[in-house]
């Protein structure tokens, strides 16, 4: 008879939203995060698995960079994806370290070279300070993949890039350079879009009718 391997064990939530349950375990080969899609709304259950299906295409395209959690495994219900250790960029502040954001926009430009834009960095939450004070980047759900060199992709990753350098403004606001500055002076028509008329739907669609309060991406409030 062939043993039944033991499943994996829940260790801690990590986060529930309408939208999955994130909770870090563990198996016999260690730790890992797991979305589970399973308990999620059935009005809501297709945009989660679209999510869901979304991050787990971003992180094939970027399968074996070093600073990106490595995908599991996903089965349109649950997706698996590796464990680096580390606090969120509002739990770790890097005040004052020009070698994280130095790190940081290296890191995104491998993204974009993958022909990947992140497309969520606002969001404190999304960026990881590691063990080591490493950046890493985490949460594809809104990822968009194209031709690197389309004019679209390029948009997008400017886009990332102006939120990379509005952290940096945060934290190293010494440092910021004069060709930074502009970056973060002028906004694309995406961004105009955006707030016109993307930003009012958003917020009503996860104050009012979800509940959420994420404090503009910085993490909970106190």
């Amino acid at each position: 008879m062939h043993d039944t391997p033991p499943q994996p064990v829940e260790l801690a939530a990590l986060k529930a939203d309408s939208f999955g349950r994130i909770a870090l375990m563990r198996d016999a080969g260690g730790r890992f995060v797991r979305r589970d899609l399973r308990h999620v709304p059935i009005w809501l259950r297709l945009p989660a698995w679209l999510l869901a299906r979304r991050e787990a295409h971003a992180l094939e395209v970027v399968r074996g960079l070093p600073a990106v959690p490595r995908l599991l495994r996903w089965d349109g219900r649950r997706l698996d994806r590796s464990y680096m250790a580390g606090a969120a960029m509002y739990q770790r502040p890097p005040h004052g370290d020009l070698a994280y954001f130095r790190r940081a926009r290296h890191l995104l430009q491998a993204l974009h070279r993958r022909g990947l834009a992140h497309n969520d960095l606002a969001k404190e939450a999304n960026w990881l300070v590691l063990e080591d004070g490493a950046p890493a980047i985490i949460d594809f759900q809104l990822a968009v993949r194209g031709h690197p060199r389309s004019r679209w992709m390029r948009l997008l990753a400017r886009e990332d890039l102006r939120h990379l350098l509005k952290h940096k403004r945060t934290y190293c606001p010494d440092a910021i350079t004069p060709v930074e500055r502009r970056v973060l002076q002028r906004h694309s028509w995406v961004r105009q879009a955006w707030f016109a008329t993307g930003k009012p739907v958003y917020r009503l669609v996860t104050r009012r009718l979800l509940k959420w309060e994420d404090n503009e991406g910085q993490g909970p409030k106190p």
